[in-house]
């Protein structure tokens, strides 16, 4: 009997370097997301992303390394675009739409998944929160000294508690509802809160 190529088929293509590491990085985000840090192990990143438990443990020597890998490549996957539309009010409601989804993505991440996690290694999701965020928020800022430089605002009103603020609150909203705050909610924030402690 002839046998064809899909009867012997060749060796699944190795991968290596970036690729290897995004792969396996995906693979422990979704594991995460699964079964929960408590339940997560190298064997079953491994399996997930179909290469070996040594492979794992070539790249990353604790799972809370891994995990906070995984979780910041996940974060990286949702950029923040500046609106700039010549309004502190219009640019601040397009963040937070924009922050809206990720929060609500991640706000699972930070509650049942990672009790364990923060749990192990002493850290607190304001501090996880903080480092995830830190690239985002110069593009934040950059909206406040925009507005400033407009003359549209007094620039000694914007403290960096005001600033965060409506940032906060929609954080705080998703945590607690763990669905992605209404539309109608984010401009009521901007417009009731947010702008009148600025104009």
């Amino acid at each position: 009997m002839h046998l064809t190529s899909e009867d012997h088929p060749g060796p699944r293509r190795r991968r290596h370097g970036a690729e290897l590491k995004t792969a396996l990085l995906d693979a422990a985000w979704e594991e995460l997301m699964e079964r929960g840090y408590a339940a997560f192990t190298f064997a079953a990143v491994a399996q997930r992303a179909g290469t070996s438990r040594p492979v794992v443990g070539r790249h990353w020597a604790a799972k809370d390394v891994l995990v906070r890998d995984a979780i910041t490549r996940a974060s990286d996957q949702f950029t923040l675009t500046d609106p700039d539309t010549g309004s502190l009010r219009d640019d601040t409601v397009a963040l937070l739409e924009q922050l809206n989804g990720a929060f609500t993505m991640f706000a699972a991440a930070m509650t049942a998944q990672l009790a364990a996690f923060f749990e192990e290694t002493g850290t607190t999701p304001a501090e996880l929160r903080t480092s995830l965020i830190d690239e985002r928020w110069s593009l934040i800022e950059s909206v406040t000294r925009r507005a400033v430089e407009r003359g549209e605002i007094d620039g000694a009103k914007p403290t960096p508690r005001i600033t965060r603020l409506p940032y906060d609150l929609l954080r705080h909203d998703v945590l607690m509802n763990l669905r992605p705050m209404p539309a109608a909610d984010i401009e009521e924030i901007v417009d009731t809160v947010f702008m009148p402690l600025l104009t």
